[in-house]
């Protein structure tokens, strides 16, 4: 069994084309993963650089924790099942299944073996002597999977193995290599642009567009928490409905006002707990999204502020259901063209004609809002930020109910406004803001905590779980944003860049350069700002992996570190301190090197002149020419 990891992954063709950009992943020994996207996404390119049948452009791929970029198809210990079954016609069943084996000189008892035991998973014992003309597609794709299983393989590649097939039959195949992941108990990764074969297969599921991982998760968490507008519409048939929308904050939640059509519908503030306010205020362009199965259409019972007027266009017996096709636009011409178009699933038999007017009633609790600008989802699963209102009145700022000092660098006329805190930097503590825990969550390996401090939900991010009861919590305000409409103090910034050549050679202390010499010799230099260092092994050997010695002097490159990878040396790069940053129990400087500034943590006062040097286990190093992430 094996285990996968993949580590800024990417596919460049000489062109400059990316097919894949920074792809990262760990697949777990026994996972059932699949691939899916649109065509021209770079999933299949992403399965054939894992089978080692295209080249890896960068990156780190290691297989059982040994790095495989260089290792040769035949040595991945893997088997592949393509689109196309590629049998041999003039072969038996039994012959075409242990072709391979025969390949491998394995010996005719286990061959044999090997050979029946697959077919026996399989159910294609009794057509073992058969042609493969005289066998039917779903069959024939059984043979492909059975000469991939003889060989034992740490890992299965399927890449569209039932796009071949008839729908009946796709239905049942996938269920035949679901049965068959478990018999097998081996590692499973799967291509396929058919995201019902992705929803009802993966334990795990990667969603790409355009090159680009969108969002790696579970089935049900792609379906509940999509992370932008592309996977909503992804998952799920029929597809997600959209709506562009402002929202309004009211006294019980925020009303939501429909762009194109003359429609409000209100919802409840415990529904819109994880949207920041700051998209409230009736002017921001969102998008909303229902999904068709979460509209009902009205009855008796409904609430009048969630109903919604539809004007029927077209309705489709699907027989244990209907899809009502309509448009929120009741004035709208329903054959044309229109943004308001809506489609919902209804109970089967229902009595509509064409041009009917009905009333709907979305399900808010369901309700997906997305940034009309960004796409990307503005009530994410994992919480990411919290707004609280706060006022600030001779440099004290009051928030959740308590007052205190701003530190030096967090300096701010008086106004009122809002802070915005990180939910890594909500700290639940012994002392500070009297709060409660009403629920926790395991996201990611992270803990996701919902508090009330008050009448206010705020969400904080942990590494251990928090039982239900009486908190109190602290907020660590450098990762902090105050916004009073007037004055705008940002948090600290978390990520500092240099730009930085980087040479193979010999170093010449008298010329300060980096000169030829024999790849015995050979050593990795950085140079940033005139001063030349030496990588650490560990950094030098994942550039000198990814590109050759000719290569590397070609490009330019970034160097990313934190506040705590970088501090002040007698010697190093050199800098002029352009201002201090106090927060109390922590100080920083904002060091201007070259053309860049940098934020460094010190333990006290710095001024001048000053020398930095970098710990180059903490830095992450970036190919600047085609913005490829190399650590």
């Amino acid at each position: 069994m094996a285990s996968l990891s993949l580590k800024h992954i990417y596919k460049v063709y000489p062109n400059g084309a990316k097919a894949v950009n920074d792809f990262n992943m760990e697949i777990e020994d026994k996972e059932f993963v699949v691939l899916v996207g649109p065509s021209g996404c770079g999933k299949s390119t992403t399965l054939r650089m894992i089978a080692g049948l295209e080249e890896i452009s960068s990156g780190e791929f290691y297989i059982d924790g040994v790095y495989a970029n260089n290792l040769q198809p035949a040595e991945r210990d893997m088997a592949m099942v393509f689109q196309n079954y590629a049998l041999y016609p003039h072969m038996t069943i039994y012959d075409n299944i242990a072709f391979g084996l025969r390949i491998r000189k394995l010996s005719k008892k286990e061959i044999d073996e090997r050979v029946r035991n697959a077919a026996k998973i399989l159910g294609i014992t009794e057509y073992l002597n058969r042609k493969p003309k005289q066998m039917s597609g779903g069959q024939r794709q059984r043979v492909a999977l059975g000469r991939a299983i003889v060989r034992e393989p740490k890992v299965m590649l399927l890449d569209e193995p039932l796009s071949n097939l008839d729908a009946k039959l796709r239905t049942t195949m996938r269920s035949e290599i679901s049965k068959l992941h478990k018999r097998l108990n081996t590692t499973f990764i799967y291509v396929t642009h058919d995201q019902v074969e992705a929803m009802t297969m993966g334990t795990i599921i990667v969603v790409m567009k355009d090159g680009f991982v969108q969002q790696i998760d579970r089935p049900q968490n792609l379906y509940n928490y999509p992370v932008n507008k592309f996977v909503a519409g992804f998952i799920g048939t029929p597809q997600m409905n959209f709506f562009s929308v402002t929202m309004k904050k009211t006294e019980g939640g925020a009303e939501i006002a429909f762009a194109d059509a003359e429609v409000r519908v209100t919802v409840p503030a415990e529904n819109l707990y994880k949207l920041r306010e700051k998209y409230l205020d009736g002017r921001k362009k969102l998008i909303i999204g229902l999904r068709p199965e979460d509209i009902h259409i009205a009855d008796k019972k409904s609430a009048a502020g969630a109903k919604i007027k539809v004007k029927v266009a077209n309705v489709e017996e699907m027989g244990s259901e209907a899809l009502v096709y309509g448009d929120i636009n009741t004035d709208a011409d329903v054959i044309g063209e229109s943004n308001t178009r809506i489609i919902i699933k209804a109970q089967s038999g229902i009595a509509l004609n064409i041009g009917d007017v009905i009333e709907v009633t979305p399900d808010t609790k369901k309700l997906h809002i997305f940034d009309a600008e960004t796409e990307n989802t503005l009530m994410p699963h994992l919480v990411e930020f919290n707004d609280v209102a706060c006022s600030i009145k001779d440099n004290v700022i009051s928030y959740l109910g308590q007052s205190k000092k701003l530190p030096a660098a967090m300096a701010c006329p008086d106004g009122e406004g809002y802070i915005t805190i990180s939910s890594s930097a909500v700290k639940i503590t012994t002392d500070g803001i009297k709060a409660s825990v009403v629920g926790c969550e395991q996201i990611n390996k992270k803990y996701l905590i919902a508090l009330n401090a008050g009448e206010k939900r705020l969400y904080c991010l942990a590494d251990a779980p928090c039982a239900v009861g009486e908190v109190y919590i602290d907020i660590d305000l450098k990762h902090a944003a105050i916004d009073t409409g007037d004055f705008r103090i940002d948090p600290l910034s978390t990520q500092s860049e240099l730009d930085a050549d980087i040479r193979v050679g010999r170093y010449d202390a008298a010329a300060n350069k980096v000169k030829h010499a024999r790849n015995s010799e050979a050593v990795c230099y950085t140079q940033i700002n005139g001063v030349i260092e030496e990588l650490p092994d560990s950094l030098a050997s994942k550039i000198t992996a990814n590109y050759t010695r000719r290569e590397i002097s070609k490009r330019k490159f970034r160097i990313t570190f934190s506040p705590y990878g970088v501090s002040i040396s007698e010697e190093g790069i050199e800098g002029t301190v352009e201002k201090m940053l106090d927060y109390g129990d922590e100080k920083f400087a904002l060091v201007k090197v070259g053309d860049k500034s940098v934020i460094v943590s010190v333990g006290g006062d710095v001024s001048g002149k000053v020398h930095l040097s970098l710990d180059y286990d903490k830095i992450g190093v970036t190919d600047a020419r085609n913005d490829i992430k190399i650590v």
